[in-house]
């Protein structure tokens, strides 16, 4: 069931929730509530149904009746706003209670046993006319109400605090209960119910439930195969340079990491100036490098690993396969920059597994791949609403204007969909045949450059994608402009400098580009190279812990050559000056050992003056004690008589004797330290909660309670939410979030703090 729910239509589920509705229906029962009884939605709903069938999610008895799988059935908590059929929500009922309804009704049933009158209630009310022809006799009050309820979803008991009985019902609403149209719980706990027969007279004949059998149409125009295969190409071929980029600048500076976990805002800019490329494809880059074992965490970096240099040193086309079949399998949507309030959210954040993300990935090659041979959509939009109908369990992300924008552009920027087509990469993604994908990318991408053209204006160019090689002189000696299907690089005199603090010579740079280049090297770069060189250490800069300077050039090369003096790392820079790798106390201190007379200075020149230190004390001596003070007894009888007047010492020995002998006792639950299972559970995983916390949250999961929490989200800011209807999915939580009023998924280790509602 878990595998097949998330892969059916938007048509199979309609479908499917009308008959969980019905709980059990005949054909014709269940095409006439979808309004499919004729035409087309006829024809559709037959398909709709035949592959139901064919998973084994829905069957037909020998009586003609359609069944639907249990679990299916669970999917909705209220199918179709509706509330469970009268039957069950009467089922409770006594058979006195069961024959005052009847007595209202005017109705007499076969005989006064329970099962008889509840099957002459479940006929009455199942007929449409008999519940349309009841309500119009009601008063106009019951008549308002029992409209209004017909329309709405029904209120689940959850949001009853438990303990709370209802107030008693109008007179508008007693009506309606006396007479089975309303159910309410015999103990008055929740709202009254509406049967689902009920609800479904009172819609009307010419209500149905949605049902949509046609797929949304596709505004396509004509594409050639051969054109699909060029832009396919040229995105692979700019998308592996900035993959190339992006994993170099990360393995040269590694990515720190948010202390809330992840990559930040700030980073992912700095990563993406340096590698020339948007956020989009830089995100892309690092969760399909980390899903591949490119990168992975190091501390408080994220980091290159042994597997990236292997990557490395391989042509474009196996490169960018790798990161292809990364990302067809990523469990998350690695283009999410955006929450659902608008925050920036950091890369490799450490999201949990979503599997609707991976079928919108899917689903979306499976659209696209509908289009007849020879088409392309002509706005990707379309193809985002083709998907909802395909897959309309799959995840949308908050930020998207349209459906699936963000990944629409991720699979364009991959060259699996090109100019509103499935490429040759989407088709073997699609066909999950690792050769076929190897093969398109060797077609689709050349082999790696290995050389550049070299111009005038102190440019160099590389077609294609550069080899590890290349791309790593041009790198170290020339700063990079653009990069993409052609790369560009412009040397300058710091450029040249950067490598010939290198350590590099020019002559070994003039040798190792010329050896790369198409032809010879143009003058204005050699002259560059060579001038700057010549420049290059002119000044020097020597880190020196003190510097001894004098005025006999002999006695200072003695003291470099004397051997007592090793220890110093004295270095000769000139005749008068020597600098020295020790400190200038301890400069001091070992010439003077040695039999020398140095002398200190002070930054200004001057000699500086060595006085003594005169020492005192801190603190003057207290004078000795006056005849006539306290004893050492009286004193501390005194200090004795002072804790009294705070705390009485007695008092509080007879308070802790009398104190319930109970108290000192340990949690009497089997000898175990935690109340239930749920709290043992959140306790191991909520790291950030007191005992007293985790076992408030454990309390109001058992008992259906709301709770508010303190939370820190993944973009690192802290809220305050009302949670109710909580499930407990370790190490998750699923909860009715009141401040976004809808369904969210909790991390628990996330939790800071836990209060009452």
């Amino acid at each position: 069931m878990a595998l097949v729910l998330p892969r059916l239509t938007l048509p199979c589920l309609q479908l499917a929730e009308a008959l969980a509705a019905l709980t059990v229906a005949s054909l014709d029962e269940l095409a006439f509530l979808l309004g499919a009884s004729d035409g087309e939605r006829a024809r559709g709903f037959a398909f709709t149904l035949q592959a139901l069938m064919d998973c084994a999610l829905v069957w037909s008895d020998g009586d003609g009746r359609l069944h639907l799988a249990a679990p299916l059935r669970n999917a909705w908590a209220s199918p179709l706003g509706l509330d469970a059929p009268l039957g069950q929500l009467l089922a409770g009922s006594s058979s006195d209670e069961l024959g005052r309804m009847l007595a209202k009704l005017g109705v007499k049933p076969a005989a006064n046993r329970k099962a008889q009158r509840l099957a002459a209630l479940v006929e009455q009310h199942g007929d449409p006319a008999r519940v349309a022809a009841l309500v119009a006799k009601a008063p106009t009050a019951t008549r308002e109400l029992l409209d209004r309820r017909a329309r709405q979803a029904p209120e689940r008991p959850g949001f009853v605090l438990f303990g709370t009985p209802q107030a008693d019902a109008g007179p508008g609403e007693q009506w309606a209960v006396e007479r089975g149209l309303l159910v309410r719980d015999r103990h008055r706990y929740g709202p009254a119910r509406m049967p689902a027969e009920v609800a479904l007279a009172l819609r009307g004949s010419d209500w149905h439930a949605p049902f949509t059998p046609v797929p949304p149409e596709v505004r396509s125009v004509p594409v050639t195969g051969s054109d699909v295969e060029r832009e396919a190409a040229a995105a692979s071929m700019a998308f592996a340079a900035h993959a190339v980029s992006v994993l170099g600048v990360c393995a040269a500076a590694p990515p720190a990491r948010l202390k809330a976990g992840g990559i930040g805002a700030r980073e992912l800019s700095r990563i993406g100036r340096a590698a020339q490329c948007d956020e989009i494809p830089v995100r892309l880059v690092l969760e399909a490098a980390s899903a591949a074992g490119l990168l992975a965490r190091d501390g408080d970096r994220v980091t290159a690993t042994a597997a990236y240099d292997t990557w490395a040193g391989k042509e474009p086309a196996d490169q960018f396969a790798v990161l292809l079949r990364a990302w067809w399998a990523l469990p998350l949507a690695p283009g999410g920059s955006r929450d659902e309030d608008g925050k920036a959210l950091p890369a490799l954040a450490g999201a949990p597994p979503c599997e609707g993300c991976v079928q919108a990935r899917h689903g979306l090659l499976a659209a696209a791949s509908r289009l007849p041979a020879g088409e392309g959509a002509a706005a990707s939009a379309d193809l985002g609403a083709l998907l909802v109908w395909l897959r309309p369990l799959a995840d949308e992300l908050p930020q998207d204007a349209t459906p699936f924008a963000t990944l629409v552009t991720e699979a364009e920027l991959l060259g699996a969909l090109a100019l509103g087509a499935v490429s040759p990469l989407g088709a073997a993604l699609l066909a999950d045949d690792a050769e076929a994908l190897a093969d398109a990318c060797r077609r689709l991408l050349p082999a790696a450059s290995g050389t550049a053209r070299f111009g005038s204006d102190l440019t160099a160019v590389v077609a294609g994608t550069p080899s590890a090689h290349l791309f790593e002189l041009l790198d170290s000696v020339a700063d990079r402009e653009a990069a993409g299907a052609a790369s560009v690089w412009r040397f300058s005199p710091g450029s040249v400098r950067r490598a010939l603090d290198a350590g590099r010579t020019a002559d070994a740079l003039t040798t190792d580009l010329a050896a790369v280049a198409v032809e010879p090297l143009p003058q204005p770069l050699s002259y560059l190279i060579h001038d700057t060189a010549r420049s290059h250490g002119r000044v020097r800069v020597v880190s020196a812990a003190c510097v001894i300077h004098g005025q006999e050039p002999a006695l200072l090369a003695e003291l470099v050559a004397h051997r007592g003096l090793v220890h110093l790392g004295l270095r000769q820079l000139a005749p008068t000056v020597l600098i020295s790798r020790t400190p200038a106390d301890k400069t001091l201190a070992a010439l003077r050992a040695a039999g020398y007379a140095p002398v200190a200075e002070e930054p200004d020149g001057s000699v500086r003056i060595e006085r003594a230190r005169r020492h005192r004390a801190a603190s003057p001596v207290p004078p000795p004690r006056r005849p006539g003070g306290r004893t050492r007894a009286q004193r501390t009888d005194a200090r004795t008589a002072d804790v009294g007047t705070a705390v009485d010492l007695h008092a509080l020995a007879r308070r802790l004797r009398d104190a319930p002998q109970d108290l000192a006792k340990p949690d009497p639950y089997d000898g175990r330290p935690y109340a239930s299972d749920t709290e043992e559970i959140i306790a191991e995983t909520a790291r950030n909660l007191s005992f007293t916390d985790a076992r408030q949250l454990a309390h109001a999961v058992d008992e259906g309670r709301s709770i508010t929490i303190e939370y820190v989200a993944t973009s690192g800011s802290t809220t305050v939410r009302t949670l109710s209807r909580l499930e407990l999915d370790a190490p998750y939580l699923h909860a009715w979030c009141h401040l976004r009023d809808d369904e969210r998924m909790f991390t628990i280790s996330r939790i800071h703090g836990v209060m009452p509602a």
